[in-house]
């Protein structure tokens, strides 16, 4: 009998006539027959009837563990992002160092300019007095 319907499905690629030759192929209780036997058929192997749940239950299973490790992946991005921001805090204290120090070594060129300046001053004033005093 199933090899018949198997037939009759290569046969017929038009589903308009194959429904046609199934209802005059076949009788009524022919149509009862197979529907019994395929119910029989699918009681008999409970997995075909569970099959979609357990796909279920696993694609939910993987969804857990798909969110469980991006929940993972995002505390690590945080813990990243919280010592990037740690070590851009230390770049910038010693930047401050840095401008610290060159603000004192401008004070320090500052006051030795001056010296300079007047030093240079009190030699030209020297110079000018020892000429006119001789």
């Amino acid at each position: 009998m199933m090899l018949f319907l198997i037939s009759v499905v290569a046969y017929y690629s038009d589903y308009s006539s194959f429904h046609g030759a199934i209802e005059m192929a076949l009788a009524q209780e022919d149509l009862i027959e197979i529907q019994r036997l395929i119910d029989q058929s699918i009681a008999a192997r409970p997995e075909l009837v569970n099959a979609n749940v357990r796909y279920e239950l696993e694609l939910r299973e993987r969804i857990v563990r798909v969110e469980e490790e991006l929940k993972h992946q995002r505390e690590l991005m945080m813990q990243g992002f919280e010592m990037t921001q740690k070590r851009f805090e230390q770049v910038d204290k010693r930047f401050e160092q840095i401008d610290k120090r060159f603000d004192e070594m401008l004070k320090r060129h500052d006051r030795h300019f001056l010296w300079l300046v007047g030093f240079i001053v009190s030699c030209a004033g020297l110079t000018i007095a020892a000429v006119r005093f001789f």
